[in-house]
């Protein structure tokens, strides 16, 4: 079995790559293109909406606003992208992801171009379909972050930059330059580390020493440097220029300062404002899931390479993505900061290391394991899809059921036999389908669950042009984004000022702390709510789904008045001690007033 069929073989095969190559390609795009019209995920996904959607609306496309708070955690660049879109599109669910989803494109051209200058033809569309299948990034062009940027960026610095390596055109170098600086203002000064040091992996292992002594490189440096101007003015504005402000619970904080080291270094070395508990194993385990269908060949790639380890190195060889996979994984291992989507950025040189391994694998042993594996996956994730229509309680069961099992047989029957070329078609097949099922009817179902949408929703339809929230409840930023109106933050201690009724978004246990406080609260429409991105077999399962439910109402409260205080004081004591002082303090002010009126 190989990729790399014999005439005689081409001949047998209905299906050759260059033949359906092209209607895979397009395939890929539209289930990835497929979560542009869902509803933004929270918490991430809607807090960033938010913060773009602010700049949009205000025209300051300096600050980094949230809630009328200064925000400092992420770099500008896709803030700047995504205000665009929102003035070009309008500011909608589409018009948030659609520039995550052009980015991962101008992934798949560069990391076509890149492998075929690497290689070949056949390992660049091999490393096209790996890359445009593999489910974490999928995942992302529904959940959108930084990473669909980073992915089209930092594949598209490597290509420019290994252009330059190999031609030494000055134009190239300015391309890599862009975009690597592009990528640096759109999570932080690591991802130019990691680029880089697939090339000086490249140069030691080759001794290719002149590399170090051609001023060019570190000419492209210094344009890095110019190029992320944009990025230092904005923070020296907005922070280093205001040392008054409070971030981070802290006055004088350094934007610039954040940007180049406590974004970075000091996530890895865990002593910056933003800390995390790192398990140096996360990403091992994590890649099982996330580079599906792909993981179990990369960790054979793995495997086998440690094993043969002597035979790796030659002068021959290409280092620049394995160099940049290595830096990366290792970085993102050791760092104490992690979560699943931050190994995005390398799946695009994964993509073409394996796809190269696979085109030259001639181990019997190797690809039998493949063989096995790969078939068992395949019938894996389409049993897993029907488990959870009834686990969740799925709509349209019947018909979900038969479509997933003709496709299932449809697949078999095209790309029948177990050529690897066919074995890989059916994984890249049976991928498609899961995340067509995920976007088209698992995520639809789950999403009456993210409350923040369907309470919007409501209020915009009903006009409501000024909406009260909690300070001390927390938002996870769907219904600040949604909603339409003016949002006004209140601190429970403000509402004996208030003069008239007002309108609340918040959790259906604030309500019933408030009504045993003695304040007249009518809930108006009630909604159910649950992390849908942080998932939990309880949840997933319809039968206990209502024991994890947070509720969270649409609330009209009334102003204090006199008669209430009886009421307020003898009130059980409950909730939060910060409620109760206020309180007293607010009767025993009414309770003066009347006596000296």
């Amino acid at each position: 079995m190989s990729l790399s069929p014999s005439p005689e073989q081409q001949k047998k095969s209905a299906y050759p790559l260059d033949t359906w190559f092209t209607w895979l390609t397009i395939i890929g795009i539209l289930v990835n293109a497929s979560g542009l019209l869902l509803p933004i995920l929270e918490p991430d996904g809607a807090l960033y909406a938010t913060i773009a959607k602010n700049m949009a609306q205000s025209g300051d496309f300096v600050k980094l606003m949230m809630e009328g708070n200064d925000w400092l955690d992420k770099p500008h660049f896709p803030f700047w992208i995504t205000a665009i879109s929102f003035k070009l599109f309008g500011i909608n669910s589409f018009a948030y992801k659609l520039p995550g989803l052009l980015f991962w494109m101008a992934g798949i051209y560069y990391t076509y171009a890149f492998a075929n200058k690497l290689y070949n033809k056949q390992t660049a569309q091999w490393a096209v379909l790996i890359y445009i299948s593999v489910e974490h990034l999928i995942l992302s062009n529904n959940d959108v972050r930084a990473e669909p940027f980073l992915t089209g960026l930092m594949i598209g610095a490597a290509y420019y930059y290994y252009l330059a390596y190999r031609d030494n055109k000055f134009k190239n170098y300015i391309a890599g330059s862009l975009l690597l600086a592009f990528a640096i203002m759109t999570k932080g000064i690591f991802i130019g580390c990691m680029v880089l040091a697939g090339f000086v992996i490249e140069w030691i292992i080759k001794k290719d020493w002149k590399q170090f002594l051609n001023y060019r490189w570190y000419v492209s440096l210094l344009m890095v440097l110019v190029f992320i101007l944009p990025e230092l003015i904005t923070l020296y504005l907005q922070f280093d220029q205001h040392p008054e402000k409070l971030v981070f619970g802290q006055h004088n904080v350094s934007g610039v300062r954040f940007f180049f080291w406590d974004s970075q270094f000091g996530r890895f070395f865990n002593n910056g404002p933003i800390k995390g508990s790192g398990d140096k194993f996360f990403f091992f385990h994590t890649l099982l899931w996330a580079f599906l269908p792909w993981s179990i060949i990369l960790y054979l790639l793995v495997g086998s390479a440690l094993k043969n380890y002597k035979t790796i190195f030659s002068k021959d060889g290409n280092y620049i993505c394995s160099g940049i996979s290595l830096a990366g994984f290792l970085v993102f291992s050791i760092s104490r900061f992690q979560l699943p989507h931050y190994t995005n950025i390398l799946y695009p040189f994964f993509a073409i290391v394996v796809a190269n391994w696979l085109l030259n694998l001639k181990h019997k042993g190797l690809l039998k394991a493949i063989t096995y594996s790969q078939n068992t996956l395949y019938y894996l994730l389409f049993a897993a899809c029907i488990g959870l229509t009834f686990l969740v309680n799925l709509p349209y069961k019947i018909p979900a059921i038969v479509m997933l099992a003709l496709l299932a047989f449809a697949m078999v029957r095209f790309f029948s036999g177990n050529s690897l070329q066919h074995i890989l078609t059916r994984s890249f097949g049976v991928i498609m389908v899961v995340n067509l099922f995920l976007n088209g009817l698992f995520y639809p179902t789950l999403f009456q669950y993210q409350c923040g949408n369907a309470v919007a929703a409501s209020l915009n339809a009903q006009r409501q042009q000024h909406v009260y929230m909690f300070n001390n409840v927390s938002s996870e930023y769907a219904f600040q984004f949604y909603y339409k109106g003016t949002i006004h933050t209140i601190d429970p201690q403000q509402l004996d000022t208030l003069k008239n009724n007002i309108v609340a978004y918040t959790s259906q246990e604030k309500v019933d702390a408030l009504k045993k406080m003695g304040y007249q609260v009518r809930v108006v429409e009630q909604f159910s709510h649950f992390h849908i991105s942080q998932m939990t077999g309880k949840f997933l399962n319809y039968k206990k789904r209502d024991q994890v439910l947070e509720h969270y109402v649409i609330a009209s409260i009334q102003p204090w008045h006199g008669s209430q205080i009886q009421a307020h004081h003898f009130s059980p004591v409950v909730g939060p001690v910060g409620f109760i002082v206020p309180h007293i303090q607010g009767v025993l002010n009414s309770f003066a007033g009347k006596h000296r009126a």
